[in-house]
């Protein structure tokens, strides 16, 4: 009997470590969980539908990508955040995008993925709270085919200015019927391309202030560079493959394929943009030039390099998809698979202790900038006060364009320095 009882107290053990050993890999609470990423990038689409593929068949947890239209982030995350399945991954450009999103930021410290940046630096802070990441670090500048500028009898060595740049540019100009192209792809306004102008090229004029200044933001923009950036704006305009009148209509493809189709040698854009360009051109065609703006030591100014890519997790969501969305996180930038697709397939510097050194050209030309001793620019863009001044510096911009007064660039100052104040009155009354 005593045997009897002894093999059955030792089948209910080891029916009970059987039944624990089961329930222990029952994948985590993560892996009960799935992930919704709302992405910010339409060039890196394919990308992240690829690696979301890639880590639902190696773990099970389904992973949707939602790639937002170009220029159409915000409107299209205030969407979905109203919906029933909202993402539970999502981005802002900086604290100014963060100020409309605050609610809806799971507090990151301590998590897996946050020990991994390479620097405090790249959190966004809410209070002591993290409310998001850097996941990516860029450059942008003025991209230029090497082989239409020798064709037009110059190097890239040629241009270290705004008034080399011009001249180059104006040169090619009145040549441009015997040369067979124009200096510049078309500045296009419409909203996959305004960007490029309302925001990234807007940011020099803000830079240069911020740097005389010694400061890092403002209530009150002065505007003190505002005739710097006329000057590139009638440059870029008045020497492209269109009329300035027809910008409003000009998408982001339009430039871009007018740059690879070889009808302009610059394009203003940056270093995401290396894929749809290497697939055209080799590395020795290209070349990424800073903008040249006619202020301060221009010999040594490097390209815009920094960031307004920071994922944030939505903290409305069930925890089981809060916890698979920072195990998804955490796989990106740590696996093999994730960092190699950041770096190959979507040409990212990741700010992550495990990344793998991206093969993207213009990467490498910001690094040998930068070695160089040349200073890059620094995106102040995240400060500006909204999106709203955006678009009324962009309106300004494109009436400006079709009838280049003085009377219409003083509403683009106008939107400029009064918008700022009243934008920035508003976000922080």
């Amino acid at each position: 009997m005593k045997k009897l009882l002894a093999l059955l107290l030792a089948g209910a053990m080891a029916l009970s470590m059987v039944a624990c050993g089961s329930s222990e890999p029952a994948a985590p609470e993560a892996e009960t969980g799935s992930v919704y990423y709302l992405n910010f990038k339409p060039e890196q689409n394919d990308a992240w539908q690829a690696l979301a593929a890639a880590y639902t068949e190696e773990t099970g947890v389904p992973v949707t990508v939602v790639t937002a239209a170009s220029g159409e982030y915000e409107t299209t995350l205030m969407a979905e955040m109203g919906k029933s399945e909202a993402p539970t991954l999502f981005q802002v450009n900086g604290p100014v995008g963060l100020a409309n999103w605050t609610d809806y930021c799971y507090d990151l410290t301590g998590t897996e993925v946050l020990g991994q940046l390479t620097s405090d630096g790249f959190a966004l802070k809410n209070g002591d709270a993290v409310a998001g990441i850097a996941y990516v670090v860029e450059s942008y500048g003025i991209i230029a085919n090497k082989a239409l500028l020798a064709q037009a009898g110059y190097t890239p060595e040629d241009i270290k200015s705004f008034a080399d740049l011009k001249a180059v540019a104006e040169d090619i100009t009145a040549r441009s019927s015997e040369l067979g192209f124009a200096a510049f792809s078309s500045a296009g306004m419409d909203g996959s391309s305004d960007w490029r102008f309302k925001t990234h090229l807007a940011n020099l004029p803000i830079y240069f202030e911020y740097q005389a200044d010694g400061i890092g933001s403002t209530a009150a923009i002065k505007g003190t560079y505002l005739d710097n950036y006329r000057a590139m704006w009638d440059l870029y305009i008045n020497n492209s493959t269109c009329d300035p009148a027809e910008l409003a209509g000009k998408t982001g493809d339009d430039s871009r394929n007018e740059f690879l189709e070889g009808k302009a040698v610059f394009f203003q854009n940056g270093s995401w943009e290396y894929g749809s360009l290497s697939a055209v051109y080799a590395d020795e065609d290209l070349v990424m030039l800073p903008i040249y703006f006619g202020v301060g030591d221009e010999a040594n100014q490097g390209l815009c390099t920094g960031t307004e890519n920071y994922w944030c997790v939505n903290s409305q969501a069930e925890q089981a998809d809060i916890d698979a969305t920072l195990a998804f996180m955490n796989w990106c930038v740590t696996s093999e698979k994730g960092t190699t697709a950041m770096a190959n397939d979507m040409g990212f510097v990741i700010p992550f202790k495990a990344a793998v050194e991206s093969p993207n050209l213009f990467v490498k030309q910001d690094v040998a900038y930068t070695a160089e001793g040349k200073t890059p620019v620094s995106w102040n863009f995240p400060t500006m006060p909204s999106e709203e001044w955006k678009n009324m510096v962009g309106s300004a911009l494109t009436a400006y364009a079709a009838d280049q007064t003085d009377d219409n660039w003083a509403v683009v100052v106008k939107n400029f320095v009064d918008g700022w104040a009243a934008e920035y009155a508003l976000a922080n009354g």
